[in-house]
């Protein structure tokens, strides 16, 4: 018997707890086990873990699932929804795909990031930047120990091609395609005209020397955010292990950036 965990950040709102409900109903009545998942995996090995929220409750939904290799399936109840697969009105579509083998996994990279000796992942991207009372932050970026340049400005992104849609496509990055092996440096309100985003292999070790004047700095790692101290180093790197992401057959990519994002509409 295929057996789903059903995870959703989302538990007190009604209209959320009844879509729920008609869920485990499609996954009852097509032989699935239906399990909630809530801060940690149950004693039962998941076939997938499905999320029932937004790009967000994906995002945190990585923090459970760690390096355990279970299939994520994305059902968005959010606004963009860029890295789900099906909306509210398609869960009995995307339960049926399941059952039928009717879908494509992709493998997503993470970063590894490093600070003080403490480990972290993000799928999406980490990003340094100012607290909003302080001057401008400067910060070196190394790649494999060579010096790239300073960056001054609000802060600076390091995101995979995952998240390279996301906040660093905002701020004037390029998109990459998820299989393409490199990660995106951009500057956040760059001081200087001349600093443009630059794509590294996700081969390279990336290192961000922050600025010691700043008492307080930032560090946002998809929807956590972290508090460092300046004068602090951070290490970047591609994580030992990927994320396996869920999408019905008749999604890709590009579809997706062109429905999402109306890339080229």
């Amino acid at each position: 018997m295929m057996t789903i965990g059903i995870y959703t950040r989302r538990q007190g709102d009604a209209d959320t707890r009844q879509s729920i409900q008609q869920l485990t109903d499609i996954m009852r009545q097509r032989g699935i086990r239906p399990l909630q998942v809530n801060d940690c995996l149950p004693d039962e090995p998941l076939d997938f873990l499905l999320t029932v929220g937004g790009d967000g409750t994906l995002l945190n939904s990585l923090n459970i699932i760690g390096a355990t290799d279970i299939p994520v399936v994305g059902i968005n109840f959010g606004h963009l929804g860029f890295l789900t697969t099906a909306g509210r009105n398609d869960m009995e579509a995307l339960i049926d795909s399941l059952v039928k083998g009717h879908y494509t996994i992709e493998q997503r990279t993470l970063l590894d990031i490093e600070v003080g000796g403490q480990h972290m992942t993000a799928l999406n991207e980490a990003v340094l930047h100012r607290d909003i009372e302080s001057e401008m932050l400067r910060t070196k970026v190394y790649v494999n120990d060579e010096c790239v340049g300073t960056y001054a400005g609000n802060g600076v992104i390091v995101a995979t091609p995952t998240g390279s849609t996301a906040y660093s496509l905002s701020c004037g990055g390029p998109i990459l395609t998820p299989d393409c092996g490199c990660f995106v440096v951009t500057p956040i309100a760059a001081h200087t005209l001349t600093l443009r985003p630059v794509i590294v292999p996700d081969s390279a070790t990336l290192r961000l020397a922050t600025d010691p004047e700043h008492a307080k700095i930032h560090l946002s790692l998809d929807s956590r955010q972290e508090e460092i101290v300046g004068g602090q180093d951070i290490l970047l790197k591609r994580a030992a292990f990927t994320i396996r992401l869920t999408r019905m057959n008749n999604q890709t990519f590009f579809t997706a950036i062109r429905q999402k994002l109306m890339w080229g509409v």
